[in-house]
């Protein structure tokens, strides 16, 4: 652990033996919530054109693909199979998912989440294969966001190569639509296992391992994914992607820019169907869970970019 090269140990209970301050706070955290959510896994995307929508993900935004089946494909960003699903259907029919640990806490998740109101769907093993993985529950959170939580999501046998070099180092976060950014906040922060590293106004940014944020929570009037997030491996690579996607005719609405909040430069820009993608480099790692507070910026141009740029994405403005 990080913590632990930085000298920050305490008395592991009942033995003496030293632990890392930061494990044990994360461990209480976790500990508190019924759902334990390990990593954000996939997202899937219905869309009207498929195949205009593959040669976006593949040209523009440079994942690979990795499997086309009727009616879907498939695509990678990173050592696991698949971090993207674009299927025939509705553009409205959007899913995000999140990985647990065990087949057990995939069972305790679904009971708590019937017993809290949320109606939840298990996955068939047709269904599960679909996705790649071994199982699932599906629900819809407060706001009614279509979530999944999944246990063992497959790794790809090949690594990654995308068409275009955008830089890709992996899928990263997303941002959700919240109808009531403090009930939301609630349910992630004590169902889920979030934490809030820092706030934009009212929207906060909630991290569920050290990376400052794995889900963002935007006030609006709707459900559904508000961007999708790959990190890439240098400010240069966000720099030549902005020149690519100019070149492309393709808007670009919002930056380059650097966040105040995670100190990653960014840059946004119109997908298929409407759905916003960003790419960053540099995000925030948050080691010493003890030691951190968040942080409450404006819900204003500044507390988006700390150079100066300023968004056309209508979550990001007031």
């Amino acid at each position: 652990c990080v913590a632990l090269w930085l000298g920050q140990r305490m008395p592991r209970a009942g033995t003496g033996r030293p632990r890392c301050r930061t494990c044990a706070a994360r461990a209480a955290w976790s500990a508190a919530a019924v759902i334990h959510l390990r990593d954000v896994s996939y997202v899937r995307l219905g869309t009207r054109d498929l195949e205009g929508a593959t040669r976006y993900a593949t040209a523009i935004l440079g994942l690979e693909v990795s499997e086309r089946s009727r009616g879907a494909v498939h695509f990678k960003s990173d050592a696991r199979e698949h971090t993207l699903c674009y299927f025939d259907g509705d553009p409205t029919d959007q899913v995000v998912a999140f990985e647990v640990d065990s087949r057990a806490e995939l069972d305790a998740a679904g009971a708590e989440l019937e017993r809290l109101g949320h109606p939840v769907h298990r996955g068939t093993a047709d269904e599960a294969a679909q996705r790649k993985v071994r199982d699932f529950v599906a629900f819809r959170d407060p706001t009614g966001n279509r979530i999944e939580l999944v246990w063992r999501p497959q790794m790809g046998a090949r690594r990654y190569h995308g068409e275009r070099d955008a830089g890709i180092t992996g899928f990263s976060h997303v941002g959700l639509c919240t109808t009531d950014a403090a009930r939301d906040e609630a349910f992630w922060t004590t169902v889920c296992n979030a934490r809030v590293s820092d706030r934009i106004g009212d929207a906060p940014l909630l991290r569920i391992d050290e990376i400052h944020h794995k889900i963002a929570l935007f006030p609006t009037h709707r459900a559904g994914i508000q961007h999708i997030n790959h990190q890439v491996e240098t400010s240069d690579d966000v720099q030549r992607s902005f020149h690519f996607i100019r070149e492309q005719g393709i808007p670009v609405v919002f930056g380059p820019g650097r966040h105040p909040t995670s100190s990653a430069r960014f840059l946004y820009f119109e997908g298929p169907d409407g759905m916003v993608y960003e790419y960053s480099s540099g995000v925030r790692s948050i080691a010493d869970e003890l030691m951190y507070r968040e942080r409450q910026f404006e819900f204003a141009p500044p507390g988006f970019c700390e150079w100066g740029a300023k968004p056309e994405i209508k979550e990001f403005k007031s």
